[in-house]
């Protein structure tokens, strides 16, 4: 999940989905889910069409969390562990910063 944290990053909205439908590890579906509802809640918390505002991935961080703990039969009588992780992930979309410092300077 990491790996494609670092591609999409920096990027713009619509060249990360691109990114990410193309790719072929498994996270990548549940990344570009996850893309497609920050741009929707962009659109509804601010009444702007994300075509028009020049959308960029600008945070995007993976954390940890709950790990499932399994074991698994193991030779000679032995129990190996299998830790089946899992993570939360935040993505923080806004405009690119070149044209909020133009609007500052306007102001």
């Amino acid at each position: 999940m990491r790996l494609l944290a670092d591609l999409i990053r920096g990027k713009g909205v619509y060249e990360a989905l691109n990114i990410l439908k193309f790719n072929a590890k498994e996270a990548s579906g549940r990344l570009e889910k996850l893309l497609t509802s920050a741009i929707s809640n962009y659109e509804a918390k601010t009444g702007e069409r994300p075509e028009n505002s020049n959308l960029i991935v600008q945070q995007v961080f993976v954390d940890s969390a709950i790990q499932m703990k399994r074991l698994r039969t193991a030779p000679q009588g032995r129990a190996n562990r299998i830790r089946k992780r899992s993570n939360h992930v935040t993505i923080v979309v806004d405009k690119k910063a070149i044209e909020t410092k133009k609007e500052e300077a306007t102001k």
